[in-house]
């Protein structure tokens, strides 16, 4: 009897604890209890099963045979829901938690459902230095892939699960886009089944309109079915240069500087407050001093962003050899630093130790089984936002960054932006330098209302002339949407090509006044 005892005594002062701190800070404070029980082993069985899939599909070169019958079925779909009448818009049938993003699609309910099965790397051409993929594949599976051939991409951004798809349709960054831009400027090739069913092949030369019009669109132009993506000659390693920076005036002049050096393959900055700052550069190499390897992606090594703190609570300079593949997902075990938040101690030493191969958990599986509860607090008491402003503006934008939501760390990343027809380009006919503001975590600035404060950072960003990423939440009116985002050729393109009634808009797509 005395276990039983024992176990309702416990049992009854968790309910107690759940009624005094009250059921909301439970399912938010204490949900480790059932990511560490549940999401983690889920999360390694999927990766296996993946990673299996993919190695054998390229081994046996099935998917340059499998991919043209899979389009035909897309184009068979797409006609009989022309046939049908055409009642509804239509959609790509993957469930909305398998998306990165963490907004929760609620079109998918009532749109038609286009299923769309393209996971497979169909081809490597390293004469042309080429890689044709379908829109499924993810960044672990090119990397996996591309880095044991001695190839990468030139912009290769950090999770693991973000898919081609994703970073074309929506868009994708990395610390090698002050070279290169963003992940669409590396792209040489879409292909898309359209509105009417037909497929066409789009690139700058051939329906170039088309080509640069894909990009941000969020597949209202047309269900993409594969890409072609630029490669470049891999190295083994990263020598990477940690230099700690104190006052915002010289963190922005010292990272606006080494974003100019072409000799710079990668830079970062991660800003630790408001007037601290680690600025990180690197170049690839074949070479490296053994004493200074640092294979960062190992299971049970500290999470990247705290290891970096280290040099700026030490106040010292630092040189480290870090694999090339692991320099890529650097921020992916701990999904930046968002990890913290739902495993408060999953950087102690014995939790890495004995649980950190398992981590992290699949941010599809953590959206699936959030619960509408804990959706709710998570959209009024967390930040998740990628602004892009011009690198002339980043003082200020930092600034109103601290003042309007005090998120901290915040991830620093350069690119260039090419003055190209689309939705994003600079404000003049020149290529401008810009840079990624990322804010992921718990706004401390006081009396935090989301909607007041995103919609007060939107404003600074529309007056720079800036972008939202749109993986995020956006709570821009269709007017604000439109003057931030140039739509001239999205929306000739979308009358040309049928799409006003077989795909919503992009703006009601994604903002939050649009599906609410």
């Amino acid at each position: 009897m005395e276990p039983a005892v024992s176990l309702a005594v416990c049992a009854l002062l968790f309910l107690l604890w759940v009624r005094v701190k009250g059921l909301e800070f439970v399912l938010i404070h204490q949900r480790w209890v059932f990511v560490c029980l549940f999401l983690l082993p889920l999360s390694l069985i999927f990766d296996i099963y993946y990673y299996v899939r993919a190695w054998v599909v390229f081994k046996l070169s099935s998917a340059p045979r499998l991919h043209g019958q899979r389009v035909r079925d897309i184009q068979k779909q797409v006609r009989e829901w022309k046939e049908q009448g055409s009642k509804t818009f239509m959609c790509t049938g993957r469930p909305g938690w398998l998306t990165v993003s963490l907004r929760v699609g609620k079109y998918k309910k009532t749109h038609k459902n286009i299923m769309i099965n393209l996971m497979d790397i169909l081809e490597v051409d390293t004469k042309k230095q080429i890689v044709r993929v379908e829109p499924l594949v993810t960044m672990g599976q090119v990397t996996a892939l591309l880095t044991s051939i001695g190839w990468t991409l030139p912009v290769l951004p950090e999770l693991d699960d973000l898919t081609v798809g994703g970073l074309i349709m929506g868009t994708g960054i990395e610390s090698s886009s002050h070279k290169y831009g963003l992940f669409q400027h590396i792209c040489t090739a879409y292909e898309l089944v359209l509105a009417d069913g037909s497929f066409v092949r789009c690139t700058p030369s051939e329906n170039s309109d088309l080509f640069y019009a894909v990009p941000w669109s969020c597949g209202t132009l047309g269900f993409l079915v594969a890409a072609e993506i630029r490669i470049i000659p891999a190295k083994k390693y990263v020598k990477l240069r940690f230099e700690p920076v104190w006052g915002l005036e010289a963190i922005c002049e010292k990272f606006t500087r080494e974003s100019q050096r072409p000799e710079n393959d990668f830079v970062e900055g991660l800003l630790y407050s408001l007037d601290k700052a680690v600025i990180m550069t690197g170049v690839m190499t074949d070479e490296a001093e053994p004493s200074k390897l640092n294979s960062i992606g190992n299971y049970y090594k500290p999470w990247f962003f705290k290891h970096v703190e280290r040099y700026l609570k030490t106040s010292r300079e630092g040189l480290e050899y870090i694999p090339l593949r692991h320099y890529y997902h650097r921020h992916t075990r701990s999904i930046f630093w968002e990890l913290q938040d739902i495993i408060p101690f999953g950087n102690n030493p014995v939790f890495r130790y004995l649980f950190g191969w398992m981590v992290p958990p699949k941010i599809s599986l953590l959206k699936l089984t959030q619960g509408e509860t804990l959706r709710k607090l998570y959209e009024q008491h967390h930040v998740v936002q990628d602004m892009l402003v011009p690198m002339r503006c980043l003082s200020q934008a930092v600034h109103t960054f601290h003042n309007d939501i005090h998120v901290y760390p915040i991830w620093l990343c350069p690119f260039i932006l090419p003055s190209q027809p689309g939705l994003v380009h600079p404000k003049g006919d020149e290529t401008e330098l810009y840079v990624d503001i990322g804010a992921y975590g718990e706004p401390r600035v006081k009396h935090f209302e989301a909607r007041s404060c995103m919609r007060q950072l939107e404003k600074f960003v529309r007056s720079v002339h800036g972008f939202q990423m749109l993986y995020a939440d956006c709570y821009m009116s269709r007017e604000e949407f439109w003057e931030m985002f140039d739509g001239s050729l999205y929306h000739r393109l979308r009358e040309r090509l049928g799409c006003q009634d077989a795909f919503p808009e992009v703006y009601d797509k994604i903002c939050k006044a649009a599906r609410h």
